[in-house]
């Protein structure tokens, strides 16, 4: 078993992932010998320039992406190379996903949305819906359950993707920037909401930002430095 400092069982650990990409006649080691390990309830700023590698780190976090070598492990259970039936059983119970683009169906309302995932993990459709209501009340959505996403505004819409990526009660969430589409005042308010929600249901959140402001509001901050993962902000 893989445990925190605290002897807790960690809720996503990696262990020496390595990842990289052919260039014609050259390889990119992308992710060269990631170490990284979030507890429940720790919400991890993950940082560092554009091409660096966060969206290849949460992918393969989010089992969306297997890693050329290393290991997964999700609630001590180590699933880097697990069958794909397994993955997508898992991504389906203990991960949720929150992207820079809200990714909604358009043709469904708010509550829809988020009563989908629910409905696929098999959940009754009163369960659902009870699950969904309380979720977007909590963001602030009770007027706009009935609204379909082209009536809601930028906030709106990533409001309701945050309720979708946790209406399954995971264990995990993903985050890649967020409120990287919405403006400084609209992505504050919907960090800050985010942040409060993901501490109150104790989960393990790893979101990818470029705002080192937002970051600092998180419980630590780790970024990238030529393909491995260190403590902190870069130093000036």
């Amino acid at each position: 078993m893989n445990r925190g400092n605290d002897g807790a069982l960690a809720a996503l650990q990696l262990k020496d992932i390595r990842r990289g990409f052919k260039q014609g006649i050259q390889r990119l080691e992308v992710l060269a010998g990631i170490q990284l390990s979030l507890q429940a309830g720790e919400v991890v700023a993950l940082v560092g320039p554009s091409g660096a590698g966060k969206s290849t780190l949460l992918h393969i976090s989010g089992l969306l992406e297997q890693p050329d070598s290393g290991e997964i492990l999700i609630g001590g259970k180590n699933l880097g190379q697990a069958s794909e039936a397994e993955r997508t059983r898992t991504r389906r119970t203990e991960i949720g996903f929150v992207y820079q683009f809200h990714h909604l169906l358009p043709e469904f309302s708010a509550l829809e949305n988020v009563m989908l995932p629910q409905r696929l993990a098999g959940r009754s459709k009163s369960q659902a819906r009870g699950r969904s209501r309380e979720l977007l009340e909590s963001l602030g959505l009770s007027a706009r359950l009935s609204h379909r996403p082209a009536e809601l505004s930028g906030g709106e819409q990533q409001r309701v993707a945050i309720a979708r990526a946790l209406a399954n009660e995971p264990r995990i969430l993903l985050a890649d920037e967020p409120t990287g589409n919405l403006d400084p005042k609209t992505a504050g308010k919907v960090h800050e909401e985010l942040i409060n929600l993901v501490r109150g249901t104790g989960l393990a959140a790893l979101i990818a930002t470029h705002n080192l402001g937002l970051a600092e509001q998180m419980d630590r901050m780790v970024r990238f430095e030529n393909g491995i993962l260190l403590e902190g902000p870069a130093l000036d």
